[in-house]
């Protein structure tokens, strides 16, 4: 079994290996949703610590927790040989789940502890993830199945977990680590499953550019080669990802606003269209062999995102569409624009300028300070402006993102026309 199996994932058929590849992915980081989103639906309601609404401080524990692995990530995901990415995978899922454990019978305000070190080991598993798929023809593809996993799962386990306290009756507390439990032996098969996934073979090489560990010092000359370029993407990142984070994390509290506080469902309704649609889209860019091409139709994708934002977001108001399209079209733009980060664009990028190196580095560099801007933005909502609703926050933001975005997205385009045009490259593939 293990011999035919390995034969026809190393064959040429795409259609196997790529089914395979995308399970194996999807499953993996679908389960680590189930130890990371479920905690958002409690609304934590009448509580407070150090001045700062509880459930304000509970998410800014768990993010300050994740970024401090993003920080660390630029070292070690760019740096992690295959054959310890299984192993950190099973231990960080359970370090995860024990810091729930812990949390639940933990009193305030002492368990925002285990909050932080639960969002720490949950911050490695996307790099270790997305090291098995970059790299390769198929890579369009199979980051976009991997990505379905943070957009669908995102829901569905806040579904979950609503479930869980209405249906179940167990504590807001109590929810997050029972929500969990139930996806630990689902993501130790779908670990085994990637761990089996055959690396990138000549033709991917030659397409995409060979895939390498990177140390300080190529860290550093990368990061020289392309400061400027490398720091506004950061920036159109970071506003994506403020955003983004928002909207997942304070989903509950804007459907109450909106008058839907009580039905689950919501949550997973609106972000299986999201989903087919930013998928079903961003695959297509593996149709475009040119890799400069294909970068610059990732920045568009990503300007097409803010654009839905904004003006989604002003139909809205004019009660020119409903409650629930808003929501939709919201997530359809933010992960339109936050997508190709965390799975294509970088990998698009190293390929254009034949710079054999990781996506790994390029994707925790700019995640490390993504996170950092989505602690500022609730702070500046739980200190800035206390009495504004989270829904009102929500739309002032997507004006901003979208008229932020069209200039950094504009100067990223120029930089990297110039760049390629400079470097005069020339690629040597089948039009």
């Amino acid at each position: 079994m293990k011999i035919n199996l390995n034969k026809k994932l190393s064959a040429k058929n795409s259609f196997v290996f790529t089914a395979y590849a995308v399970i194996a992915a999807f499953g993996t980081y679908s389960c680590m949703i189930g130890f990371r989103r479920p905690f958002t639906v409690g609304l934590f309601e009448g509580l407070s610590v150090f001045g700062i609404d509880y459930k304000i401080a509970l998410v800014i524990s768990h993010l300050l927790g994740y970024i401090l692995v993003k920080f660390l990530g630029i070292k070690f995901i760019s740096e992690m040989p295959r054959s310890k990415r299984a192993f950190m995978l099973i231990l960080m899922i359970l370090i995860a789940e024990i810091s729930l454990v812990i949390f639940a019978y933990t009193p305030i305000p002492y368990n925002l502890i285990f909050m932080f070190t639960n969002g720490m080991p949950l911050g490695m598993i996307w790099g270790l993830v997305f090291s098995y798929l970059e790299g390769r023809r198929f890579t369009e593809v199979l980051g976009a199945g991997l990505s379905a996993a943070f957009i669908i799962t995102s829901g569905f386990a806040k579904t979950l977990g609503k479930i869980v306290m209405l249906d179940w009756g167990f504590s807001e507390f109590s929810m997050p680590f029972v929500t969990g439990s139930l996806f630990i032996l689902p993501y130790i098969f779908f670990v085994w499953m990637l761990n089996r996934i055959p690396d990138p073979n000549k033709e991917d090489e030659s397409l995409r550019t060979k895939r390498i560990q990177m140390f300080a010092k190529d860290r550093v000359a990368f990061f020289r080669k392309f400061a400027f370029g490398l720091i506004v993407l950061t920036l159109i990142y970071m506003m994506f990802n403020a955003y983004k984070d928002f909207r997942d994390n304070f989903a509950a509290d804007i459907w109450k606003e909106l008058g839907y506080g009580n039905q689950s469902g919501m949550f997973t309704s609106t972000e299986a269209y999201v989903t087919i649609g930013v998928l079903g889209s961003l695959s297509l860019i593996m149709l475009i062999k040119n890799n400069f091409k294909a970068l610059l139709v990732n920045h568009l994708a990503v300007l097409a995102g803010v654009l839905i934002i904004g003006l989604s977001t002003f139909l809205f108001e004019g009660k020119i569409i409903s409650p629930y399209f808003w929501i939709l079209l919201t997530g359809f733009g933010a992960f339109l624009g936050y997508v190709p980060f965390n799975a294509i664009l970088f990998d698009r990028l190293i390929a254009t300028f034949k710079y054999e190196s990781n996506s790994g580095f390029l994707i925790y560099f700019a995640d490390s300070f993504a996170y950092l801007t989505s602690i500022g933005v609730m702070l500046f909502k739980n200190f800035g402006v206390p009495k504004q609703s989270s829904m009102s926050y929500f739309i002032n933001a997507g004006y901003v993102i979208m008229f932020t975005g069209i200039v950094l997205i504009s100067i990223s385009i120029f930089y990297y026309y110039n760049k390629y045009k400079k470097l005069n490259i020339t690629e040597n593939e089948h039009q």
